[in-house]
């Protein structure tokens, strides 16, 4: 996971400003493999993040916490250990951020994300009447169609009364029960009357509200990403000769992401094969703020490398 040439290129990378590394280091997908290759990679993990937090120097110069990205539950106890422990070493850093996917697929993130969108979602707010007075406008569309609901039945009852032969006699009684009926009809607009626990026994009127669900946004699922809060994918660099991603970082991934794939293997991956790619990235970024006027480069760079 973390070899002496990917320690080189996190120190270069944060020397140059970068400020988020993330690592493929475990794929969900890995867990097919014989169960001897898994607990060989499973023991290879708790073996790096041992001498992580026994060597955490270049983390701690640099301001960098470690980051496991990944579905937990699917780690054995004693890795999952070593995992809070080097998380703990540098929780306390805010300067950069080094995320290790252990064990992730981009796949498996999203549907994360969409349940915990769905969880909060499905989950009613207690409104106090005031606050949801104050909340409704005159032309929502509740408002709308308590409007012409009301105007349609007292239309009805009119046109009812008109054809009555006992209108004029009863005119009293129909437009009493008429109003008594529209109540009725429209009760589901009216507030709740509940006790609510702790309040002396005083009755309050409250209205439960589920969370719009047309305020789901692209922002909502960023916000319930591994990723969230960090700065978006602007390099992502794929080693082992294979032109693909691999389910990593889908979601990420964006218009102006640049994808470079290199013909080495992860072991072969060092800083004399990382840094053209850098220097090459940072000068076209150069040039495309030139162009622009006011970009920013390294101040907010996100790089990634499997």
């Amino acid at each position: 996971m973390l070899t002496r040439g990917v320690t080189q290129i996190l120190e270069v990378c944060y020397k140059s400003g970068v400020r988020v590394v993330t690592i493929y280091a475990f794929s969900i997908e890995n867990f097919k493999r014989s169960r001897f290759e898994v607990d060989a990679l499973m023991n290879l993990a708790k073996l790096k993040l041992d001498q992580l937090s026994q060597h955490g120097e270049l983390l701690q110069r640099y301001g960098a916490s470690i980051r496991i990205l990944g579905q937990r539950e699917l780690v054995k106890p004693d890795v999952l250990e070593a995992i809070d422990k080097a998380m703990e070493l540098t929780k306390g850093n805010g300067d950069a951020i080094l995320n290790v996917c252990f064990p992730y697929t981009s796949r498996a993130e999203i549907t994360t994300a969409v349940r915990g969108c769905v969880e909060d979602w499905s989950k009613p707010v207690v409104v106090d009447l005031a606050a949801l007075q104050e909340k409704q406008r005159a032309f929502s569309e509740t408002h709308i169609t308590h409007n012409i609901r009301s105007r349609h039945l007292s239309t009805d009852a009119a046109r009812t009364r008109a054809h009555s032969p006992s209108s004029a006699e009863n005119s009293d009684v129909e437009g009493s029960l008429t109003t008594s009926s529209s109540a009725t009809t429209l009760q589901p607009s009216t507030p709740l009357e509940m006790f609510l626990p702790g309040t002396g026994g005083e009755k309050t009127q409250t209205h439960h509200e589920y969370p719009n669900p047309e305020r789901i946004t692209q922002a909502t699922l960023d916000e319930h990403m591994f990723t969230a809060g960090m700065p978006p994918l602007e390099l992502l660099v794929r080693t082992s000769g294979v032109e693909r991603l691999s389910d990593f970082m889908l979601w990420q991934s964006h218009q102006n992401t640049e994808v470079v794939f290199l013909d080495c293997l992860w072991p072969e991956f060092d800083l004399w094969t990382f840094l053209p790619v850098l220097v090459e990235w940072q000068w076209r970024r150069r040039k495309e703020g030139e162009g622009k006027g006011d970009r920013l480069l390294a101040s907010s760079s996100s790089s990634k490398a499997r």
